[in-house]
């Protein structure tokens, strides 16, 4: 990436960053970026609308390349919402008000989605890189200083994210299968060429 410019994952959440760095800088060849924290007005629409939609906007901001990335909670019970206004439902019912919007449902089945966009910079149509991991919406367990981490149990492993330490939740997250994805297109990517 001699005299590119560096690619900037746009952020302004502490602990998403991060999760990033720690995935992304595993394994013998770590993608490197630098991190920049914008006020991006998020559209409404599915996970992808909004991840292309920040993503090409940030390209604009930043004037280069860029990854940005969007985070939803779907219910099965609610036909996949909150989905990507998780954070919002998550601000004004926090965790336990989450739980009890599935009062009375029969499931409590829940799917994690992350959609990470790559651009390449204004203009440049962004790349979806998306990671799912199923799961139940629990009672909140462990610390709730990471957004919904509390009450979502990935199916199989008995905790929640929040319950888990990082090796562990970086190994199995939908984020960590998204980045998965980001990272290998990256690395397959002519040095030139980001």
């Amino acid at each position: 990436m001699s005299n590119q410019k560096p690619i900037t994952f746009v952020t302004g959440n502490a602990n998403k960053l991060k999760e990033v760095k720690q995935i992304l800088s595993d394994g013998d060849h770590p993608i490197e970026f630098i991190s920049q924290s914008l006020d991006i007005p998020e559209v409404q629409g599915t996970t992808q609308e909004v991840a292309i939609a920040k993503c090409k906007r940030a390209a604009e901001l930043v004037n280069g390349p860029c990854i940005t990335e969007d985070t939803a909670l779907g219910f099965k019970a609610l036909n996949g919402l909150p989905g990507p206004y998780i954070k919002h439902f998550l601000t004004e019912l926090g965790h336990e008000g989450l739980n009890n919007l599935l009062v009375g449902f029969p499931t409590k089945e829940a799917e994690a989605i992350c959609t990470f966009a790559y651009s390449t910079g204004p203009g440049a149509e962004p790349i979806i890189f998306e990671g799912r991991t199923a799961g139940t919406v629990v009672p909140a367990r462990g610390p709730g200083h990471f957004g919904w981490d509390a009450v979502f149990e990935p199916l199989g492993t008995g905790l929640t994210y929040a319950e888990m330490p990082y090796e562990q939740k970086n190994k199995l997250s939908h984020r960590y299968k998204a980045l998965d994805k980001l990272r290998k297109f990256l690395q397959a990517l002519p040095e030139d060429s980001s």
